[in-house]
Parts: structure tokens; sequence; C-alpha cells
């Protein structure tokens, strides 16, 4: 069970969610969770949990500054009204937290899902402490996220792609300008997956094949990443 925690951001703090591992003291690696656009709803904490059981100290931003929702036109507006200053702020500063954690250190990864994966797999380019970025279906449009591409040199990225939503050119054209910044990706497609596969509140779309082999190449992504980890 992890705790609710706050960090400098923008013009104040961020509040977040922050599960660290039990009797955790050091060499542990960070990783930054990003909610999908429905905010930082219990599937999303109980992530950050399932990392901090497989050794690592995860953060989950609370990007919506409190509010969540399962309506999907409400879910939209949330999205939309993101200020892409903020986020960047949010996302560079739970990287600096996380580095400054006692039980931290290697590299630190971020991994999203939907509007969430967009973010994680912008996150690298931000900040030179995240070195790995996965992304699960990212769903945002780059021309909101504007990246600097070149801030993947050396650094890692994979995106995990539903069939729904097919191999997109935003999804390809996003691997190429990664490896021309760069760095390096791997794209990962699930045959007959929907968007969301990977949330089990969500009937409509979850495949647990399909989330448990996401999961495992996540978590050696990450971890590949972070060399203090045996």
């Amino acid at each position: 069970m992890g705790t609710k925690v706050s960090y400098p951001s923008l013009e104040g703090t961020t509040d977040g969610y922050l599960a660290v591992p039990a009797g955790a003291t050091d060499g542990a690696p960070g990783v930054i969770v990003l909610h999908e656009w429905w905010g930082l709803t219990p599937h999303i904490t109980a992530i950050a949990d399932r990392f901090a059981e497989a050794g690592f100290v995860a953060l989950a931003p609370d990007l919506y500054q409190g509010r969540s929702t399962t309506d999907r036109e409400t879910a939209r507006q949330l999205a939309t009204g993101l200020s892409r200053d903020r986020v960047a702020h949010d996302l560079t500063g739970a990287a600096e937290f996380l580095a400054a954690r006692p039980e931290v250190s290697g590299d630190i990864g971020a991994v999203g899902f939907s509007t969430g994966g967009s973010l994680a797999l912008w996150a690298p380019t931000l900040s030179e402490r995240v070195t790995a970025g996965v992304g699960f279906y990212p769903s945002l449009p780059w021309e909101w996220v504007a990246p600097e591409w070149s801030g993947y040199a050396g650094k890692h990225a994979v995106i995990h792609c539903s069939e729904e939503d097919g191999t997109s050119a935003a999804v390809t054209s996003t691997a190429d300008a990664i490896t021309a910044g760069g760095g390096t990706v791997k794209l990962y497609d699930y045959p007959g997956s929907r968007h969301g596969f990977f949330n089990d509140d969500r009937p409509e779309s979850y495949d647990r094949v399909d989330a448990v082999t996401a999961w495992a190449r996540t978590i050696e992504t990450v971890r590949r990443l972070a060399p203090t980890v045996v």
C-alpha cells in the first residue's frame, strides 16, 4: 500500500501516489507511472503497487489535481484541459523527486497508458534522469506535446500497440523520430487487442493474456536500464 505525497512543480506542488518496496533502503530503480485520461484511479495506484512489489520505487503523479472520472466525455474534457507546461514540470519534478529518494539509484523509467502512454514517451526528452519510456497505446497528438526527440540520445522506448488502434502513422512516425534522435525503440503488437487492453477495470477491452505479456516486457525494459538491480 502506497502513500500520498507532494513534490515541487510549476507554481507550487503536484500530488502523487508513491509506492516503495517493502524493506527497501537503497539500490532500487525508480519509475514514473502516468495515468490514462480517466485520472489517478485505483487501477493506476494498483499498478504503482505492483511495481513496488517487483522492486521499484513508483510514483504516479496526479495530473488532474484531484479529479478522476469514469465518464468518457468528462475524461475527454480533463485531458484536453491539461496545460503542456504544467505537465512538463510535473514529469521533470517527478523524476527529481524519485532521484532524491534514499531508496532510488540507477536510472528512472516512465510508464504510461493511453494519454499517459504518450506522456511516458515524452518524458525521456524532458529529463536526463529518465532513460526509458514505455507507452501503452499512446493517444495524444504529438502536435500538442511537441517533443524534442534529440533528448532520446542513448535512451530506449517501448510502445505497446493495440490492434484496434492499428500501427498508425503516429506510432510509426514516433518510432522513427526516436531513432533519428539517437534512441532505440521496440514496437510490440498484440493481435486482436483493443485500446485499453491492460486496464482490468474495463472488461470491454481488457485482455488478461496480453496484459501479462506486456507487463513482463515492461518490467524487463525498465529493469534492464537500472544496472544496480540484480
